[in-house]
């Protein structure tokens, strides 16, 4: 897992539409990076839905909402689409970024062992390192803790 302080590692996947988008590409900006399970699930949509109420202040903060899960980019799309998300959410099928960011791990439910995407949010700082982290996350009233958490 990474810490506060670390560099944020680089990244280049697909958003809801297809096109490419990189970590370096919000360089000077603070960047809210979440990672989430699934789209359309209860806790995921209570989560960016909440994110996307505030995302006027984050951006009077100088910062920008990205969500990242396995999902596809065309179930990005409907999710952002049935929802009326105004954040921007990347596609990860490959689970390269998740692993990298230390969001894919080893998951209990029920008795049951597997591999899956414990939600984790990074707060970066306009200089590419991590300001904050956010582990083990409850979706509901989360965006208002990392708001107040930007300075």
């Amino acid at each position: 897992m990474l810490k506060k302080g670390d560099k944020a590692p680089e990244f280049k996947l697909q958003d809801s539409h297809g096109t490419e988008i990189k970590l370096s590409d919000f360089a000077g900006y603070n960047v809210v990076l979440y990672f989430y399970p699934r789209d359309n699930t209860s806790g995921c949509t209570t989560e960016a839905k909440e994110f996307t109420e505030l995302a006027d202040k984050f951006k009077e903060k100088h910062a920008v909402i990205i969500g990242i899960s396995p999902d596809s980019v065309e179930s990005h799309r409907k999710f952002e689409e049935k929802h009326g998300l105004r954040v921007l959410l990347l596609s990860d099928p490959d689970k390269e970024v998740l692993q990298k960011y230390g969001a894919w791990q080893l998951k209990k439910l029920y008795g049951k062992e597997s591999m899956g995407v414990v939600r984790t949010t990074y707060l970066i700082g306009s200089d590419g390192k991590i300001a904050e982290v956010f582990e083990k996350v409850k979706a509901a009233g989360h965006a208002e803790k990392v708001f107040c958490s930007l300075n």
